[in-house]
This record gives structure tokens, sequence and C-alpha cells, in this order.
């Protein structure tokens, strides 16, 4: 692929910016818009609500974790991401996220289903994250995947251990009722 050489390549100084929403993805820039639909932004306020309640229940147990909706993550100067729903577990004081979240909820919409389901996927496996989830509003359903010394493997339990004492249960199938 010599052709790419010629495409123009950006970085994070680029990206902060841009007017809009949008992710970086090894210098190619991937457009937000339009703005995600109903059914999207009524699956995600369900399952960030879902994932907040149950973090608070169990707040001695989990307080070093927190959930965020659509927060930014810069894996490098040249991959910049918006995922829908993360949690963050450990020691997180700066205004964006610098290393991989433990959990990571992506809400599939036409225009990013695709890379959502392969670019995404791919990414957030290498760059070791415990837990991705894929939510797929119109089929009502959502794919869990855990990371393993092979990679993602589907895993359709619903419980998440996301640190040593942190045991996060979720009724996943809730938010479509």
């Amino acid at each position: 692929m010599n052709s790419l050489r010629y495409l123009p390549h950006y970085t994070y100084e680029d990206y902060k910016i841009w007017e809009g929403d949008w992710e970086l993805i090894q210098g190619i820039p991937y457009a937000m818009s339009p703005s995600p639909g109903k059914r999207h932004q009524s699956l995600g306020g369900k399952l960030f609500n879902l994932i907040t309640n149950a973090l608070s229940a169990l707040k001695t147990k989990c307080k070093d974790c927190e959930v965020f909706y659509e927060l930014d993550w810069i894996i490098s100067d040249d991959t910049i991401v918006r995922p829908d729903v993360i949690i963050v577990c450990g020691d997180f004081q700066e205004e964006f996220l610098k290393f991989p979240p433990t959990l990571i909820l992506e809400i599939l919409s036409p225009a990013t289903a695709i890379k959502d389901r392969t670019v995404k996927f791919d990414i957030y496996e290498k760059q070791k994250v415990k837990y991705y989830l894929i939510a797929d509003p119109i089929a009502k359903s959502i794919k869990v995947f855990e990371l393993t010394e092979n990679g993602y493997m589907e895993n359709a339990m619903g419980t998440f251990n996301l640190n040593s004492d942190c045991f996060l249960k979720l009724d996943l199938n809730s938010v479509f009722n």
C-alpha cells in the first residue's frame, strides 16, 4: 500500500483544534456525525445508569473504579478514541484517559458498526482492555468479550472482575425491557 504515504497523517495536536466530534485512528480522522440517534442514546443512558448503580452498590469494594460516558482515550499521538461508556479502575487524575480502561462499551450505529466490530475490536484487544461489550440497539443484544491469553473470547456471563475486590454483576438484558 505505497499510496498510503500520500495521505495526510494527523496527530493529537491537530485533533485538539478540530471542531465537532472526531476520533483519530492511526493518523486517520473519523467524523462522529451525525450525532447518535434516539435508540443509541436511549440504550447508552440505560447502560450508563445500570453500570453506575451497580458500582455505587459496591462502593467499598469498587472505590477505585469509575464509569464515564464519551471520554477521550488517548492511546498514542495519532490514535484517540471516544468509546460510548468506559469503566476506569486505578489512579486516574488527568482530564483524559491515557491508559487502557478496564471495560469498554460501544453501542452500534449504522455509521460505526463495522469500525466498532473490526478496527476498534482489534485496537482494544491489542491495548489489553479486559472487557469489550458491543451493544446492538436494533437486534437488542449485547456481546461481551473478555481478554484471555489468546485474545478476546465471547463470554455471556455478565459478571466482570474489575479488580481484585470488585466483581460487578450486570443484568445486561434488562436494558431492553
